[in-house]
């Protein structure tokens, strides 16, 4: 067990490495798009807990890998693909928030159009950043080099499908249209699944398949990422309710201002509780079957889903 203080001075410090990565494969405010790059890193600068290269590189650690050179394009091009969701989700047309980590969202700093483009952007820009992990392959023998080729290729392809229209943008879909449907608790749990847990998976799969992990292995870890996010995203469910904008950095009250079911609404407060526990439980017991080592992602998915911010 990580204690709670040296758990905060590692995830400090975990965090500004991070930072550092990311603004390393940021555009230059150049040319006469330049609005757009400052419009983009304007979103992805806006702090954040960086959880998903988190859980990225932690996963890579866990099952031993050593080809870091690979594993850091994912790491910032994962954060792009979140923050550009976050930029669209702020947006007059979907949740319509004017604050998002503790402060001013893009399109009211920029405008709607420009945080449209912003965010397509992100999402075109983090397979650009991605992709240059073929860039970075060394390898002593032509097999060797086939392998890390084969894994990069690997890791695009569950970062495109997560991402795409049977992931995160396929959950969007299906809450957008909640209104129109109507929703009830299994509508909820896929739209969970996919817009909050399909990345959590992207991320500690994609650091599993870097690592060199099995295919059974691989599978494994997509199905505790999935719960870890499915519980997350109810924790964000009950924090709307009982924290505030102080402790978040964002609106509450902002699932009931846009009348949107979720697991309180559907199940009530110590209900959706109790259920995060459940899912927390079966999550941390997966991880323990993995049979690996690595005290510190233990520790951090306990904290992600008994998070009060």
């Amino acid at each position: 067990m990580v204690n709670r203080m040296n758990f905060d001075i590692e995830r400090n410090e975990r965090v500004r490495k991070i930072e550092e990565i990311i603004q390393a494969y940021l555009p230059e405010q150049e040319g006469y798009q330049k609005i757009v790059m400052e419009a983009m890193n304007y979103s992805i600068l806006a702090g954040g807990k960086r959880l998903r290269p988190m859980l990225m590189e932690e996963t890579f650690r866990l099952f031993g890998g050593c080809h870091r050179e690979l594993l850091e394009p994912f790491m910032s091009a994962i954060e792009m693909i979140h923050t550009y969701s976050l930029v669209h989700d702020d947006l007059p047309a979907m949740d319509n928030d004017e604050y998002r980590r503790g402060r001013k969202t893009t399109h009211v700093v920029y405008g709607e159009a420009m945080a449209i483009l912003a965010g397509d952007g992100l999402l075109n820009y983090a397979f650009e950043t991605a992709a240059k992990a073929f860039q970075a392959i060394q390898a002593p023998t032509e097999m060797e080099e086939l392998i890390l080729y084969k894994r990069v290729a690997e890791a695009l392809a569950v970062l495109g499908r997560k991402a795409g229209i049977h992931g995160m943008i396929g959950g969007q879909v299906v809450d957008v249209r909640e209104d129109a449907d109507g929703v009830d608790q299994n509508r909820l749990e896929f739209i969970y699944h996919l817009k909050t847990g399909a990345l959590m998976e992207a991320s500690m799969m994609i650091g599993a398949i870097l690592a060199g992990a099995g295919a059974e292995e691989v599978k494994k870890t997509e199905s505790i990422a999935a719960d870890i996010g499915f519980a997350f995203q109810i924790r964000d469910d009950i924090l709307d309710v009982t924290s505030s904008q102080e402790v978040l950095g964002k609106p509450v009250h902002s699932d009931e201002k846009n009348e949107k079911a979720t697991y309180v609404t559907i199940m009530d407060l110590n209900r959706a509780s109790l259920e995060v526990e459940r899912i927390s439980e079966r999550a941390l017991q997966a991880f323990d079957s993995l049979g690996l080592e690595n005290a510190y992602l233990k520790e951090l998915i306990r904290r992600l889903i008994a998070r009060e911010n």
